[in-house]
């Protein structure tokens, strides 16, 4: 009962959230009202400005700012114990990375759709929003070139999963058509692109599973071949209307992924009571030293960045203030899909955790090829009995090498993490009489939709950030959208193939750069709200704390990432971003401390004009 007993306590703690701490946020704090005029009406311009309705938009936030990142995350973060992880996703996401997103919102929504970093150039210094725009932008990359490998990883390892997300492309092209030029409703395309997306997933389970040629010696592995067709992908998605691929198919998604998770914690709960699934007896609430290899990283403060997006996630800023502020239909729209999403987004967060622990100490899923198609057993130990419990667990948080011998904290592999929530969750949805070959492609579509959703919103992001950029430091051709997402495109694919032991096995090294890069904007965007709310005379101490706690932490672990393991491993790549994100936020907090004794109580100028190349086209139309 301790697996049902952990989610229900979830739950309860993160809708009490809401209804009290995230309603004073909306009504008493930022005083959100109906009749406020919203950019996506004031600049609509059908491509970027597109006022939506707030189950849309909800949807595509959602998608947008949970990704891979609460699943691979936590996925990462057990090896320490579920403990520690699951206090940091609830109390992270309630406190921290909630006020973090809505925050972000409402204060573009009340700047004319502008990013934050745009923002941060009239609140702080015109330097500020420069230096912010520049860590935005290697933020961005990496957070590309994660999300792709991350995609490509299961697409080469799930070929069950291909099919399904690729069909809700055409499927959302007709929708967006459907809904926005032909101006029909929701309800029935809804339904019908639903049943296409999950009849996709059977079929890609049972009869065609797409998988590309082994090429494990050359450069041209799955992995890489995915990688590069994703990104492909993303550019087309990028500068494409928000409303033909973008919006609709995040929202069709949306429907899919929501189905995915009641199954999830429905197959959970039945898991639970049965006693099939135990969260004490699968998995160490804090792991023992035995278990946790010697050069792991410490707990403090890795885990603050090891889990990014199921507790605070400084990306979120970006579709925040990116995408969703140009969307939004009314500002009291801003507490459901800013707060709320952040709140769903722990929920999912511990979903993880208990699928990587309670899921896999049901009995570990591994793959065995039969006519060409994947079947699913569970592993056997010598004596005939099941491997389940603690020892199930240790198959995959125990790493080890390739003769079998035990390993270090190198040899704990990306594609083993995402299988352990994969596989755990499809014991979780085996208990409720799901086939266990179709319970597993259900969670990898689950796991490669997320992650497609924030590829391409990312890719639209980047390419907003670079053209904001180009403007302010007078780069022209910078400030095309078809040049500013080419160099999007290319960086991420540099990045992503570059890095690590082998084109495409960079994952698990770019990962702790991504966390604390992530965290470090988080810290920034918050600062921004401070001064915010100190021009405002307003409270600012629920937001100065955090803000504190999210530039420490992962500055702290990244000083620790370049002394200890990048510079004495010469990776200079790692080390090139590690000394310039450092330095950039070191700069703007310096900015920040020289400015703050002369904002506070001082409103900042009024917008002289639309600044934003986005804004300025739309002005013009």
């Amino acid at each position: 009962m301790s697996t049902l007993i952990v989610a229900l306590a979830s739950i309860v703690g993160f809708v009490v959230a809401y209804n009290t701490y995230g309603r004073w946020l909306s009504r008493r704090l930022f005083k959100l009202t109906a009749d406020a005029v919203v950019p996506s009406h004031e600049l609509r311009d059908d491509v970027d400005f597109v006022p939506t309705r707030r189950s849309v938009i909800f949807g595509h936030h959602f998608t947008s700012i949970a990704g891979t990142g609460p699943i691979v995350g936590p996925a990462l973060a057990v090896f320490w114990g579920w403990l520690p992880a699951l206090m940091w996703v609830i109390f992270g996401s309630i406190l921290i990375g909630g006020v973090h997103d809505m925050a972000a919102l409402v204060i573009s929504l009340r700047n004319k759709g502008q990013t934050i970093g745009e923002v941060a150039g009239r609140l702080i210094t015109p330097r500020a929003k420069v230096l912010f725009l520049a860590v935005l932008a290697l933020a961005l990359s990496v957070v590309l070139a994660v999300f792709g490998l991350v995609i490509a990883i299961i697409f080469a390892i799930y070929p069950e999963s291909v099919l399904s997300v690729w069909i809700a492309m055409p499927v959302a092209v007709v929708i967006g058509i459907w809904v926005y030029k032909k101006g029909g409703g929701l309800l029935m395309p809804s339904v019908l692109g639903l049943l296409i997306l999950y009849g996709a997933v059977y079929f890609g389970a049972y009869y065609l599973p797409i998988s590309l040629p082994a090429n494990t010696d050359g450069f041209f592995t799955p992995v890489v071949v995915w990688t590069l067709i994703l990104l492909v992908y993303a550019f087309a998605a990028s500068v494409l209307p928000v409303w033909l691929l973008l919006q609709p198919r995040d929202y069709i998604n949306s429907h899919q992924l929501y189905v995915a998770l009641v199954l999830l914690v429905v197959g959970l709960g039945v898991a639970s009571i049965s006693g099939k699934a135990d969260l004490v007896a699968s998995a160490p609430a804090i792991a023992k030293a035995e278990n946790v290899p010697a050069d792991a990283p410490p707990i403090l403060p890795f885990l603050f960045i090891t889990i990014a997006c199921g507790a605070c996630s400084g990306f979120h800023c970006l579709v925040s203030s990116g995408t969703t502020s140009k969307q939004i239909n009314c500002e009291l729209d801003a507490q459901a899909v800013g707060y709320g999403a952040m709140l769903l987004e722990g929920g999912l967060a511990v979903l993880v955790i208990l699928a990587c622990c309670a899921g896999v100490g049901m009995g570990r899923v591994e793959r065995s090829e039969v006519n060409g198609i994947g079947e699913y057993a569970t592993v056997m130990a010598a004596d005939g009995t099941a491997i389940t419990g603690n020892a199930a667990w240790k198959t995959y948080y125990r790493a080890t090498k390739a003769d079998g011998s035990p390993g270090g904290w190198a040899d704990h592999k990306l594609p083993q993490k995402l299988a352990a929530f994969i596989d755990g969750g499809a014991n979780f949805l085996a208990t409720i009489g799901l086939p266990l070959k179709l319970a597993v492609a259900i969670m990898a579509v689950l796991v490669a939709s997320f992650a497609a959703t924030t590829l391409d919103t990312a890719t639209r992001l980047q390419r907003y950030v670079l053209q904001e950029l180009g403007q302010s430091v007078h780069v022209k051709p910078m400030t095309n959208k078809y040049i500013a997402t080419g160099i999007a495109v290319a960086v991420a694919a540099v990045i992503a193939l570059e890095v690590g032991d082998k084109p495409g096995t960079g994952g698990m090294v770019l990962w702790p750069l991504f966390g604390a890069t992530n965290q470090l904007l988080a810290g920034l965007a918050l600062m921004v709200a401070v001064f915010y709310l100190a021009r405002r005379s307003k409270p600012f101490a629920f937001v100065a704390i955090p803000m504190v706690i999210m530039l420490v932490m992962p500055a702290w672990a990244m000083t620790y990432d370049l002394v200890y393991n990048w510079v004495p491993q010469q990776k200079w790549t790692l080390i090139l971003f590690g000394f310039g994100i450092l330095g950039l936020q070191a700069w703007m907090v310096l900015e920040g401390l020289l400015m703050w004794q002369r904002c506070r109580g001082v409103l900042e100028a009024p917008i002289a004009s639309t600044t934003s190349p986005a804004a300025e086209s739309a002005a013009a139309s």
